[in-house]
């Protein structure tokens, strides 16, 4: 039986552009709680599932596939409910509008209004269920190349700190070369409340 939402488990997500360090924060972070006695269920980042799907990625985002990062994401996290004192979420579900946004402005189109709404209604609905969400932010000395992959993930950063600012959750940005200041405030605040 899945808890109510009084009995939800504390849920810490991470956003960011690709390569910025999200899963090495989850991972820090997990051992750190566990080591703390905590139940910790972490969700995994959905790249790989898709990739094997065939689902779009990165600046190939498209609403179909933002729409199957959201609810699979959702989804995800609502399983690990039943069984963890903590969830750890990498790539939560607002990284999913943003990777959309980013893909968008990068090829030049504009999004369907009825379609963006309900997005980010999704994304907007879900996003109190995080206690927490860090994101994490692009070096600004490892930016500095021209490729298509370095100019996405600018957009991509500069999306997801659109996104995270818009939702009512407190959001930290964690720099990409210090985690140590973002997983002490995680590992307190778990504690804290646990």
């Amino acid at each position: 039986m899945m808890p109510g939402a009084s009995e939800r488990p504390l849920t810490i997500g991470i956003m960011g552009p690709h390569l910025t360090g999200k899963s090495t924060f989850i991972s820090r972070l997990a051992l750190e709680l566990r080591r703390n006695g905590y139940q910790v269920a972490t969700i995994a980042a959905l790249v790989e599932r898709a990739q094997r799907l065939g689902i779009p990625i990165l600046h190939n985002h498209s609403w179909a596939s933002t729409m199957w990062f959201i609810t699979r994401g959702i989804s995800d996290e609502l399983e690990a409910w039943v069984h963890a004192d903590v969830i750890l979420v990498n790539g939560a579900v607002p990284d999913a509008l943003a990777y959309y946004r980013a893909a968008l402005e990068h090829r030049g189109d504009a999004p369907g209004q009825a379609e963006l709404d309900q997005l980010e209604s999704l994304v907007r609905n879900h996003s109190s269920n995080y206690n927490l969400l860090f994101r994490t932010t692009l070096d600004a000395a490892a930016t500095d190349g021209e490729t298509d992959d370095e100019v996405f993930r600018r957009l991509a950063d500069r999306w997801v700190r659109r996104v995270a600012e818009s939702l009512e959750v407190t959001n930290v940005p964690v720099p990409s070369s210090d985690h140590g200041t973002a997983l002490e405030l995680a590992i307190g605040y778990v504690i804290e409340r646990g």
